[in-house]
């Protein structure tokens, strides 16, 4: 089951972009001019491009984004000065996260980056979009969640490809969801938006237990997004299936996307989507 099965075949609806400039007050930026077309040379680490949900959208205005995600900006335009700083707080309610652990882990084997990217998923409340972990974040991750590293277990690289396709995974499903949110562009024509997400790794969707009953292989992961389509909670559940991964795209996963049973909306989208799959 490929990603492309998991999702009517409708337009995409697309999210608009805005150049940023590089954020006041970093070392690395301190001779740099204002720009409008391009980002400052100073910063070799700085990303200029943020895509936002359209301004005359007053939906997405509703309510502040989480606060770690706009601390973790700073990891993006300007890691050095983030890192130095620290960043402190509690558990960030929208992903259930605690705040960046940039600090290198005690015996860690080699230094990783602290470099965040930017996704393309529009975060609901703010005018930027959701920021993935950095290598540092998720080494870090993994140790808070019981695994240990041994000597020649991992590689500086293999972090830095393990990120590659973490976000490729995230870039990949949120593209599945907003297929789907294309059956609703006259009523949320701003575009949807991601509110919060979690993992579910051992709470297999009833799908995954019948395509396993029926011989095929479990997923390795499940996540819950809930998407903000204009006002109106919408729940996704997305399973994750291995794949062979693309060395140039490092897409790996299989994603089966669809909305949740749990509104005549959702269930009425997914009898067309099958109807139209029956039909065509």
């Amino acid at each position: 089951m490929g990603a492309s099965s998991s999702t009517p075949s409708a337009p995409t609806v697309q999210a608009q972009a805005m150049m940023a400039s590089p954020p006041q007050g970093c070392p690395m930026h301190q001779e740099a001019k204002p720009v409008t077309a391009s980002p400052t040379s100073e910063c070799p680490l700085h990303q200029e491009v943020n895509a936002s949900p359209p301004s005359q959208c007053p939906m997405h205005k509703a309510e502040a984004g989480p606060a770690h995600q706009e601390r973790a900006y700073d990891f993006v335009e300007c890691p050095m000065k983030a890192a130095a700083a620290g960043v402190k707080d509690d558990i960030d309610p929208a992903n259930m996260m605690p705040p960046p652990n940039q600090t290198p882990a005690p015996g860690q084997p080699f230094p990783l980056s602290v470099t965040r990217e930017e996704s393309t998923i529009p975060r609901h409340g703010a005018e930027k979009n959701w920021v993935y972990p950095s290598e540092q974040m998720f080494w870090n991750a993994m140790l808070r969640k019981g695994w240990r590293w041994r000597e020649d277990d991992l590689a500086a690289q293999d972090m830095s490809n393990i990120i590659k396709i973490h976000n490729k995974n995230n870039e990949q499903a949120w593209h599945e969801i907003l297929k789907w949110e294309a059956l609703h562009a006259s009523e949320c024509p701003c575009g949807p938006t991601l509110k919060r997400f979690g993992g579910k790794a051992k709470e297999y969707s009833p799908r995954a237990r019948v395509r396993h009953w029926m011989g095929y292989e479990l997923p390795f992961d499940r996540h819950d997004w809930i998407v903000d389509r204009c006002g109106k909670e919408v729940r996704y559940v997305i399973d994750y299936y291995e794949g062979e991964i693309n060395k140039d795209t490092f897409q790996f996963s299989i994603l089966d996307v669809r909305p949740a049973f749990d509104s005549i909306g959702a269930v009425w989208d997914r009898m067309k989507v099958a109807w139209w799959r029956w039909s065509s």
